[in-house]
């Protein structure tokens, strides 16, 4: 599945790493999707809410449906969230800059779909042009 299909077909995304800060890319990419109909999930074990909406510490910690884990973490901490996704989420979904080829082996071992190195938020853009 691209990155086309998997913005068509999935609505719950798990943003991991998100920032309340305003001029954080994880914070505008995630506002920028639930403005145009995603219902985000924020993960970061050091706040409480994120526009209104309950934190939680980890992805498998999550209650109820995820569709797409987000990562907005440095590439090192990629294979833990992705271990932490396992029979919770469908897809792993590695922003734009984040590499790690061992994290999206076991992601695609553990049957989810992986994509690497790609901003959510540019690639809905283009699906809209």
């Amino acid at each position: 599945m691209n990155a086309e299909e998997i913005l068509k077909k999935y609505r719950d995304i798990a943003v991991v790493g998100i920032s309340d800060k305003p001029d954080r890319a994880s914070y505008q990419v995630s506002k920028y999707l639930m403005g145009n109909g995603y219902n985000i999930i924020p993960v970061n074990p050091v706040l409480e809410h994120w526009e209104g909406k309950k934190v939680y510490k980890d992805v498998k910690s999550i209650e109820g449906n995820v569709d797409v884990v987000d990562i907005f973490r440095k590439p090192e901490f990629v294979e833990e969230i992705v271990k932490d996704a396992k029979g919770k989420a469908r897809v792993i979904w590695m922003q734009e800059g984040i590499v790690n080829e061992d994290a999206k082996k076991l992601a695609i071992d553990m049957g989810m779909e992986v994509i690497m190195d790609k901003c959510m938020k540019k690639e809905h853009q283009k699906l809209n042009k």
